[in-house]
């Protein structure tokens, strides 16, 4: 299931991986963002079973960000080798005002097997 907060799918759109995919250690994160970018970016974060940051990135605009449509994003996720279990990926909207107002992100579990 997907959890959003202050957020939904007309804002934010994940193509891979999709909610209880299983994954391997490095891969690809990709969808669609409106709104969500600053300075072409957005944070996503993967974390383990008890929530510790297994990696952190840019989600970076595959376009013009300054827009209110929809705007493709990518990053490459690479996780600790270590690292088999389940996971979150966290997607938050960038939010440089620091007003918690503003926050919104999305997320959903997944499983890094391989």
């Amino acid at each position: 299931a997907i959890t959003y907060k202050n957020a939904s799918i007309e804002k934010i759109v994940v193509n891979t991986p999709f909610p209880g995919a299983v994954t391997g250690k490095e891969f690809t994160i990709t969808g669609k963002a409106a709104g969500w970018y600053f300075e072409g970016s957005f944070p996503a974060t993967v974390l383990d079973k008890d929530g510790k940051i297994l990696w952190q990135g840019p989600a970076q605009a595959q376009g013009d960000w300054m827009t209110a449509e929809f705007v493709p994003f990518k990053v490459t996720a690479k996780v600790p080798e270590t690292y088999i279990g389940p996971a979150t990926l966290l997607l938050e909207k960038d939010n440089p005002s620091g007003e918690p107002q503003f926050d919104a992100s999305m997320s959903f579990p997944f499983t890094i097997e391989y």
